[in-house]
């Protein structure tokens, strides 16, 4: 997007002018949404709109033909495009008495918004095999514009920043992976250029989300909890300020000059505290910390050993490290809160007995430290790996000032107030939705989620003003320890059931990934399954293809006969099979006590019979009822997982 003018005046005041907020509007400017690359949605009327002196004469024009308007007394116009089939490049033009803004290479087609926490906003580059599908991407017609992350109190017209960009390999690495791959797979069946308007934001609840009319909150709400939550801040910066002696450092004196002080390994930290690794350090009695800390621990390598170098893991650090050993810098990243550390030691920086790691830890919001899974954590010396997880020393070398961020944004309204509510008037097709991790903590909550959900799909429909649009959400994957006996109560098989209620909603579809998730990994690498599963729903819910088969095998009802449950089932396409040609694994059969074990089970046609011979007169069936539910195999012969269920109301 270019910006000329029709009489001599510096460029810097309108670059400024366009990154000013909604308030000043003392020249022309259009909405962040309308830029270069932009996807507009076709099949319907489009507006575009941005701000300008009040009165003055407003002239859009798109390829040619002229729409005119003239901006309100604040300052606010609108002209509307007539509907438009899929194509382009198309250009655009917006001018007012003295400026003139060029937009290029439009294109009409699809425009996707997606949405959630972190696994929506993790990128191509991150996902399996993500470098070489960042040098695959060659589709011009895929478009992403992310919108950054920002909140508001109350709704507000206009983002705080974002642009539209070509998902090419210059580009594609920072690109939503679960959008990307949608857009991809889509596009082998519906040739339109497709927009994906990311906004997601790691760590949220679906409350963020939502309206204050849909979440019911009256009048000052949001500014009663914006209260408390700072006073909540305030009190836990008190907390750590006690631990530190009554002083919040303000200065990092573990790093003077560039020269890592604290990494001298010959000096002693007999005073610093311990601390247990992994883990957070906000829940070790540094609520509120965001900042700068260090962990030091040490091991013991032979002569041999540390002639011939080792590898360090360090898991997951939160969200940047520079690591050292015996003062040595051996590795380091930046903002890479979920990329486990794994550095090459030489020789050079080893010795025969003690060797000292520390471990510069720099957290910009949300939880800090050292994090991961304990198996992340340990020196490999000659393929053979000893381990770190346990006790390390731990000091604070600074404590930033100011609002923590990634607080704020847990409480409710704030994210679709300056995320969704300025997107409003822009039409989409449809919405993916990737969220519920930051709801399943609790039993209670993951329960909650169900009416949550619901509301919010039907508040953002009617919000949008398209109708029923399309909208596609991902369950939760398979995550954390299975469990050795089936529970009665698991969080993230609440939270799958939550998810699922809202198919009783017009034009959803869901995902099921139990199969693909990663039980040690919260942000599991399989993004190319996730987008394929979500286009498939695409087709069948947004595209209208009657014959392709875009779910799993989902519960129907079930039917006890004598000592049997015959479980039937919808979607089965092609027939019921299990994954390696195993009997049906993951349900679980209870009697009337409620008691649930494990189940027998096998494939009868479109059916399932479950039984067990500790359970004589059988009431209910479960299947893959559990935070990881690894026993769970059943699939339609289309690859396609079924989903979990349970028949109990328990």
């Amino acid at each position: 997007m270019t910006i000329s003018r029709s009489f001599s005046r510096r460029l810097l005041p309108i670059a400024l002018a366009m990154a000013a907020p909604a308030t000043s509007h003392a020249q022309l400017r259009v909405s962040r949404l309308v830029g270069d690359h932009m996807v507009m949605q076709r099949g319907v009327a489009v507006p575009v709109w941005g701000w300008a002196p009040p009165g003055d004469a407003i002239t859009v024009t798109f390829d040619g033909r002229r729409h005119a308007t003239r901006a309100d007394a604040k300052g606010a116009w609108q002209v509307t495009l007539p509907a438009m089939k899929a194509g382009g490049p198309h250009e655009m033009t917006v001018a007012d008495r003295g400026e003139r803004i060029a937009v290029r290479d439009i294109l009409v087609g699809d425009v996707w918004i997606c949405s959630g926490q972190s696994n929506m906003e993790f990128v191509v580059a991150d996902a399996r095999n993500g470098a070489s599908e960042v040098a695959a991407a060659h589709d011009p017609m895929i478009r992403h514009f992310k919108v950054p992350n920002s909140y508001a109190t109350r709704p507000e017209d206009e983002l705080a920043g974002g642009s539209w960009e070509v998902a090419d390999s210059a580009h594609a690495g920072h690109v939503t992976a679960v959008g990307y791959f949608f857009a991809r797979d889509v596009r082998k069946h519906v040739n339109v250029p497709i927009g994906l308007l990311h906004t997601s934001w790691g760590g949220t609840r679906i409350e963020e989300w939502m309206s204050a009319e849909a979440l019911h909150l009256g009048p000052g709400a949001v500014d009663s909890m914006m209260r408390q939550e700072r006073e909540r801040e305030a009190h836990a910066l008190d907390s750590v300020r006690a631990r530190l002696g009554g002083t919040l450092p303000t200065r990092d004196a573990g790093l003077v000059d560039g020269r890592a002080v604290w990494a001298d390994p010959t000096l002693s930290d007999t005073a610093w505290a311990t601390i247990a690794v992994p883990a957070d350090w906000e829940t070790q009695g540094y609520d509120a910390l965001d900042g700068i800390a260090w962990y030091r621990t040490s091991f013991e390598l032979s002569d041999a050993e540390a002639r011939a170098g080792v590898t360090l893991g360090l898991g997951e650090i939160d969200d940047s490290d520079i690591s050292y050993v015996n003062g040595h810098e051996v590795g380091r990243m930046t903002n890479a809160w979920d990329k486990p550390r794994r550095y090459a030691v030489p020789a050079s920086a080893l010795r025969a007995g003690r060797n000292v790691i520390t471990v510069r830890v720099e957290d910009t919001g949300g939880g800090g430290g050292i994090v991961g899974v304990p198996a992340e954590l340990y020196v490999e010396s000659g393929g053979v790996k000893r381990p770190l997880a346990g006790a390390w020393k731990f000091k604070v070398g600074l404590v930033s000032a100011g609002t923590n961020a990634q607080q704020i944004n847990t409480v409710p309204t704030l994210l679709f107030n300056k995320m969704v509510h300025p997107l409003l008037r822009y039409p989409i097709k449809g919405a993916l939705w990737y969220q519920g991790e930051a709801n399943a903590d609790h039993y209670a909550d993951a329960v909650a989620y169900r009416p949550l959900f619901a509301g919010m799909i039907e508040d953002w429909r009617r919000r949008w003003h398209v109708g029923a649009f399309p909208f596609l959400f991902v369950q939760l994957a398979n995550y954390m320890a299975a469990d050795s006996e089936p529970v009665l109560e698991s969080n993230w098989a609440a939270l799958r059931e939550s998810q699922s209620a809202a198919l009783r909603l017009p034009n959803t579809a869901q995902a099921v990934i139990i199969d693909i998730g990663e039980g040690g990994d919260i942000h599991p690498k399989n993004k190319q399954d996730v987008g394929a599963r979500l286009a498939l729903a695409a087709r069948k819910v947004a595209y209208g293809e009657k014959s392709v088969v875009y779910s799993g095998p989902t519960f129907r009802r079930q039917r006890v006969r004598g000592d049997r449950v015959i479980v039937h089932f919808d979607h089965v396409g092609g027939g019921l099979t299990t994954r390696g040609g195993s009997p049906p694994g993951g349900f679980a059969i209870a009697g009337a006590d409620r008691h649930f074990v494990w189940a027998n089970a096998s494939i009868e046609g479109d059916s399932v019979v479950v039984w067990s011979d500790r359970v004589k007169n059988p009431v209910a069936v479960r299947y893959a009822w559990d935070n990881n539910p690894t026993r769970a195999n059943l699939y339609n012969r289309e690859g396609l997982p079924a989903a979990p269920f349970r028949t109990d109301a328990w």
